[in-house]
């Protein structure tokens, strides 16, 4: 984990998942979500012990397993609070909510795994809760409630609202909840202004620009992939084939419950702009182009 210094109250950590630090004062910090998990928490603890600071809060973008695992540890160790917004709030109290959404049922044991379940927090919702110096705002789409966040400085933390370009040409498909409101958040973030946008999982950068129109390529070269695929009539199982065989994907059981519900998603939104149906065949659910 490297420490980085991008403003005059405002750091962020070089890490898998980047941790966004605000100081609020001279020893009280807040930091932008907290890693993937209890390990991740202690190094975070450890290097900000390092520079005579306290964890007052945890402020998480959004839900997910490797935005929320290291919150126990820091808390346990910290007594600090947890701060989240509606929806993530809920699946950050109670962490079985995302692999149940998105296997559909109740997880089996393999799926019950860090990687798709953090332990549990008690969450304040930032709604009016917000420490002083800190702004939020919405990027719905990749998850239920996720937010960015604006410090004083004008640094600006993304969450997950772009993916790197690193990301995008190796895996092609990346997790995404609501393929309109993703769509939606890359038109809002077009004009943003900030001194420096860090996103969770790319480069620090002043401009974001690029990165924007090459994930809107990406999800729009998927969404006519599969409109294609469409033509004859298909199942989910036959589409969610078919787009990890023409990116050359390897299927295993977090990648198909992740990648699942996004290919859902995917087929959710064309059949609600009208350009795809859906009907049922030998107790079968189909998809198919409306000619």
């Amino acid at each position: 984990m490297e420490l980085v210094r991008v403003g005059e109250k405002t750091y962020y950590i070089k890490n898998p998942t980047n941790i966004g630090i605000y100081k609020a004062d001279h020893e009280n910090v807040y930091l932008i979500d907290s890693g993937n998990d209890k390990d991740a928490g202690k190094k975070i603890l450890k290097l900000v012990g390092e520079q005579g600071w306290k964890v007052n809060g945890i402020i998480n973008t959004h839900s997910n397993a490797d935005h929320i695992g290291g919150n126990k540890v820091i808390c346990d160790r910290s007594g600090c609070d947890v701060y989240a917004y509606n929806i993530e709030k809920a699946f950050t109290e109670y962490p079985v909510l995302e692999p149940s959404f998105l296997y559909g049922g109740y997880p089996f044991k393999a799926i019950r795994n860090k990687f798709l379940m953090a332990k549990e927090t008690g969450v304040i919702n930032i709604k009016d809760n917000l420490p002083k110096g800190l702004k939020y705002f919405d990027l719905k789409g990749h998850f239920f409630d996720m937010i960015g966040i604006r410090t004083s400085d004008n640094i600006v933390f993304l969450g997950d609202a772009l993916f790197s370009e690193e990301t995008i040409t190796k895996y092609h498909l990346f997790f995404i909840y609501d393929v309109r409101a993703y769509l939606n958040t890359l038109d809002y973030l077009q004009d943003m202004d900030g001194k420096l946008f860090i996103p969770s999982h790319c480069e620090a950068t002043e401009d974001i620009k690029g990165l924007i129109e090459r994930n809107r390529n990406k999800i729009n070269e998927i969404l006519n992939l599969i409109y294609e695929y469409c033509k004859n009539k298909v199942t989910f199982e036959d589409v969610l084939k078919y787009v990890f065989d023409t990116y050359s994907l390897e299927m295993n059981v977090n990648q198909y419950v992740l990648l699942g519900s996004t290919v859902r998603s995917y087929l959710s939104y064309l059949c609600d702009e009208g350009r795809i149906f859906y009907e049922f065949e030998d107790n079968k659910m189909l998809w198919k182009q409306v000619c």
